[in-house]
């Protein structure tokens, strides 16, 4: 296989690619016209030029290889961080512009001011609705909230359409979010990832509502089809990595001991979180996300911060694994208002 023929983009490892890196770490070198059938492993520094055998390549070894590949990650996740900063200010003017219930005299974007109103939005919106209903559910802080819009799911779930909603792993648990799904019935599925996007409401992939102040006393009721599109695709992809909660639960299996909690504390602290940034991702209190660190620690072996770092590198807890099978089930959870 030619250089030109290699089958994926730059920066990523190929099968091809691992299978002469874990040769070259087994023999130590590999001829350099060899590797250049596999340019992935040039691109991401995986394999060095020899300096005292110019036409052979010396291997970097995995525990330095695999923070080099996790800071490139971050740094791509970080320029879509400082994107999404760059058209947050330059709404900014838009959402000062007119009065609180309007932006800048587009009908595809409204400005929602206070949690009635934006209830009040939602529940119109979903009247008029017969398709299906998207929702993220961060945290559990609105649970009792969420349990008043039970009526209004249930109406929707009765003309037929469907209710898919995604949480943090810290709910899977909750015996109100179990009680509202004993109840509500219909077309409903609800599954759970580590970290998800901040809340969200997709209605028939033609509505979105989503906050627009960090209390959630603003949100933002978006008909332009192209952003509408892209929220629901993002939830479509988020929802093929998620782990199935409900109507179906499916328990993530550990890793050498190490469970997907666990798994999931390793890569931010590979990344460099402090204990409070990493409880606010997984949305943890500090206090828990510490006892995870410690319980990861003594699996591991780790006597320090620094050691842990290196531990988790040689661990191999953090190389790629494949999403669970989520079955055939193809709708829905429950749902409020990213003001309520």
């Amino acid at each position: 296989m030619s250089a030109a023929g290699h089958p994926h983009a730059s920066g990523e490892l190929c099968e091809a690619g691992m299978g002469l890196y874990v040769r070259a770490l087994r023999e130590g070198e590999v001829p350099a016209d060899t590797a250049a059938t596999v340019p992935c492993l040039l691109d991401t520094g995986l394999l060095r030029p020899d300096l005292e055998a110019p036409h052979q390549l010396r291997p970097l070894a995995p525990a330095v290889a695999l923070p080099l590949l996790l800071r490139d990650s971050a740094e791509a996740v970080a320029g879509l961080r400082r994107r999404e900063a760059l058209l947050a200010e330059a709404f900014v003017p838009l959402l000062d512009a007119d009065a609180p219930d309007t932006v800048a005299d587009s009908p595809m974007i409204r400005l929602l001011s206070g949690f009635d109103r934006i209830n009040e939005a939602i529940s119109r919106t979903m009247a008029d609705a017969a398709g299906e209903l998207l929702a993220v559910q961060p945290h559990a802080g609105l649970l009792t909230k969420t349990l008043t819009t039970l009526d209004r799911d249930q109406a929707l779930l009765d003309r037929g359409a469907r209710i898919r909603t995604l949480y943090q792993h810290t709910v899977r648990h909750s015996p109100a979010v179990r009680a509202r799904y004993e109840q509500l019935r219909g077309d409903t599925e609800a599954r759970t990832l580590d970290e998800i996007t901040d809340r969200l409401i997709v209605i028939d992939r033609a509505v979105a509502f989503i906050p627009a102040s960090q209390d959630r006393s603003l949100a933002l009721e978006v008909r332009h089809p192209v952003l509408v599109h892209y929220f629901a695709t993002t939830f479509d992809r988020l929802w093929r990595l998620a782990t199935p909660m409900y109507p179906e639960a499916v328990q993530p299996p550990t890793l050498n001991g190490v469970t997907p909690r666990q798994r999931a504390i390793a890569t931010l602290l590979v990344e460099g979180h402090t204990d409070a940034v990493i409880a606010t991702r997984l949305g943890l209190n500090i206090r828990t996300a510490r006892v995870h660190i410690a319980k990861l620690a003594a699996t591991l072996g780790s006597e320090s911060r620094a050691q842990l770092g290196y531990l988790i590198g040689q661990s191999g807890i953090l190389e790629p694994e494949r999403a669970p099978e989520a079955g055939s089930g193809q709708a829905p959870g429950a749902a409020a208002g990213p003001g309520g």
